[in-house]
């Protein structure tokens, strides 16, 4: 409630007004994370993107926000083989180093080998320039076992709650 009154109050002194508001493209779970729509999750907090023969792995909005800033990415080489539910890197953070599970199987095809230099952009742009590797699925079922925006929504509500 606090929240609405304090946007609302923000909207008139911007003069901005409902009307004039888009829409957007994500739905915002409880503690503010970004979920996207059109993406797949893992409970592990890894999201997939199936796009044409290639899909693109990455960790959540939520992950990043409960790791804290990102220090170090381990990432493994193009050429490589990942299965559902298996690590195929780290994410350092200044709290902790986590496990990157991999949502589908395949052969990785890219890697994302900005996070070597700048790992910050896994905190910054998790669905877009925090990417971490691209693969081929071998097996493009295994996309049907993960969860959509609103079920990964609920589960992190769920979870937090906890």
């Amino acid at each position: 409630m606090a929240l609405r009154m304090w946007a609302s109050s923000t909207a008139n002194a911007l003069r901005v007004s409902r009307t004039n508001l888009v829409a957007p493209s994500f739905s915002l779970s409880r503690c503010f994370s970004t979920v996207l729509d059109g993406l797949k999750y893992a409970s592990s907090h890894e999201w997939v993107k199936h796009d044409g023969s290639v899909a693109t792995v990455g960790i959540t909005d939520h992950a990043q926000d409960h790791l804290g800033e990102v220090v170090f990415v381990d990432l493994p080489e193009t050429g490589g083989s990942v299965s559902q539910g298996s690590s195929f890197g780290a994410v350092e953070s200044v709290k902790a180093t986590s496990d990157i599970n991999c949502p589908i199987s395949g052969e990785i095809v890219e890697v994302n080998t900005k996070l070597t230099e700048t790992p910050g952009l896994v905190n910054s742009s998790p669905y877009e320039d925090g990417w971490m590797i691209k693969v081929k699925p071998s097996s493009p079922s295994e996309l049907e076992s993960l969860m959509g925006s609103k079920e990964y929504t609920k589960f992190c509500e769920e979870e937090d709650s906890h």
